[in-house]
């Protein structure tokens, strides 16, 4: 998909009220999971979207890819893996999996090995975004901020 990046993971439990009447995640579900796996990414690298949206620049979604594999289940252990996929003076691409853990995994730490994630693929896609400011007109990040620039151009 373009630079070969690090990912992110991020733990979750699947909750009750994430399931549906068929006992499995209901499909709209992994969005948001994308959307958590983004969120703590950026996190991760020392930013968040509030003090990115102080600063006068929001990152709309433009296109969602997902592909589901296998369910996920109540009370599962799953991984939101998430790492740059693309990334211009406007435009930003994420991709993202969900992955099912062992709960002997959970608790042994989760990191990934290369490009090896570890447990059961259950859902892959992603997200591309454009940056745009208060008015919804292009903004160049390279100009805005550049040293988020930076950091997502080399991570």
């Amino acid at each position: 998909m373009g630079m070969a990046v690090s990912w992110f993971l991020h733990p979750l439990r699947v909750r009750y009220q994430e399931t549906d009447q068929m006992g499995v995640v209901f499909h709209g579900n992994y969005v948001t999971w994308f959307e958590i796996g983004r969120t703590e990414w950026i996190r991760n690298a020392g930013y968040d979207y509030k003090t990115i949206e102080e600063r006068g620049l929001l990152l709309p979604v433009v296109d969602l890819q997902c592909r589901y594999v296998l369910p996920a289940r109540y009370d599962d252990t799953v991984l939101v893996c998430t790492r740059i996929a693309d990334c211009s003076p406007v435009r930003l691409a994420f991709e993202s999996q969900v992955r099912r853990v062992t709960e002997a995994d959970w608790h042994a730490g989760l990191h990934a090995e290369e490009d090896q994630l570890p447990g059961e693929l259950l859902v892959e896609g992603g997200t591309k975004h454009v940056w745009v400011n208060r008015q919804w007109q292009p903004a160049r990040l390279n100009k805005a901020m550049p040293e988020l620039y930076g950091l997502l151009r080399t991570t």
